[in-house]
């Protein structure tokens, strides 16, 4: 089955008298390239087991089962139910409405690897993925579009702008970069914003790596401030604790790199 268009997005819309929700950042995948793009680079075949988030319409879902996967489909706007189902019907898709966000994805998916290919509704981009790399180690790799500067700032490197917590919490639990851009156009309706999908394959987190998620958390919630003052609530003595990793103490939040945390972690 052929991705949906603009006009038979429009269709299945309007013959179910419903609408994109703003509130939910709905903003449906109308481009049959992309779309066959986004399964291309996830390799999903046969065999594959995917969780999708933001199920939408369907244009993608419909992509990933036709292409042989197993699909886990969540959405959250049950008002979507008969055009999901309606797309759906005859392939291999269990569809979810609830919430992804409350859901345990660790435990509701079933036994083996599983890949995340999703265009994610712009409001839980970030904490969906970084969520589930903390927590859903079923998942082994992800491909997701994300905001383009979301997206930017999962691989951002120390000492730029859009380094910050999400780019320590990816760089400590998996590797991987902006695969490809994606403009406003080829949604409806279309964003303000430009697009990008993101490739994250999990890697084996150091045993250390939630300390020192939490001391990057406690710097970058004040990353305005050196190193001794934002977490001099953490440490006994920030000072010697940051001069025994060689750690300067008047460096910023944003001139660590997800190892030096781990150092500061096993201080």
């Amino acid at each position: 089955m052929s991705a949906q268009t603009r006009s038979e997005i429009s269709d299945l819309l309007r013959r179910h008298g419903l609408a994109p929700a703003h509130r939910l950042g709905q903003h449906f995948l109308a481009d049959a390239n992309i779309t066959r793009k986004i399964v291309s680079t996830a390799e999903v075949g046969p065999g594959s087991q995917v969780v999708e988030v933001g199920a939408g319409t369907g244009t993608l879902t419909v992509a990933l089962a036709s292409a042989g996967a197993h699909v886990v489909a969540y959405e959250i706007d049950g008002g979507l139910r008969p055009v999901l189902e309606e797309v759906t019907a005859g392939l291999d898709v269990e569809l979810r409405f609830e919430d992804a966000m409350r859901a345990d994805l660790e435990k509701d998916l079933g036994e083996g690897d599983w890949s995340m290919v999703a265009n994610l509704p712009y409001n839980v981009g970030t904490p969906l993925i970084l969520d589930a790399l903390r927590s859903a180690p079923r998942i082994a790799t992800f491909v997701v579009m994300l905001q383009r500067e979301v997206a930017q700032r999962l691989f951002a490197s120390p000492g730029t702008a859009n380094y910050g917590l999400p780019s320590v919490v990816a760089g400590l639990y998996a590797r991987g970069s902006v695969a490809f851009s994606v403009p406003p156009q080829v949604f409806l309706p279309a964003p303000r914003v430009g697009s990008a999908v993101a490739v994250l394959h999990r890697v084996d987190p150091a045993p250390d790596a939630e300390r020192a998620i939490e001391l990057a958390s406690a710097a970058f919630g004040q990353r305005r401030k050196m190193l001794r003052k934002s977490l001099d609530e953490v440490f006994q003595d920030s000072i010697s604790a940051l001069a025994a990793c060689g750690i300067d103490p008047t460096r910023r939040a944003e001139d660590l790199t997800p190892e030096d945390y781990l150092r500061l972690a096993r201080a």
